[in-house]
């Protein structure tokens, strides 16, 4: 008996449901580029576990405007981050920029 070779038979289904959109970003809301960070809201030497997608801007910003303690007292409460006026007015310049819009941030403020 000779044998079939599976390979050349296309089983491709044409799935009907809709494509899921793509996930927002933590921060600012903005649809995810192709680079995305991980980004733990309550940092893990904190006790935080979970993560949130993030861009790497929106990241950098966080962490160059708070501390490890300020974000593990903000319980990963994006509303209390985004009240902050130096975050308000970076999520104010970022709204309008492309997902994969990236640019060097100001590093970490002496406290």
């Amino acid at each position: 008996m000779a044998r079939h070779d599976r390979r050349k038979y296309d089983l491709d289904f044409e799935d009907d449901a809709e494509p899921t959109p793509p996930e927002p970003c933590w921060l600012c809301g903005r649809a995810l580029g192709a680079q995305v960070d991980r980004y733990h809201p309550v940092p893990k030497s904190r006790g935080g576990r979970a993560t949130v997608a993030v861009h790497p801007i929106c990241r950098r910003t966080i962490e160059s405007v708070f501390t490890n303690a300020e974000l593990a007292r903000s319980g990963g409460d994006r509303a209390k981050l985004a009240d902050h006026p130096e975050i308000v007015r970076f999520l104010a310049w970022v709204g309008e920029k492309a997902p994969d819009f990236d640019a060097p941030t100001a590093p970490r403020r002496k406290r």
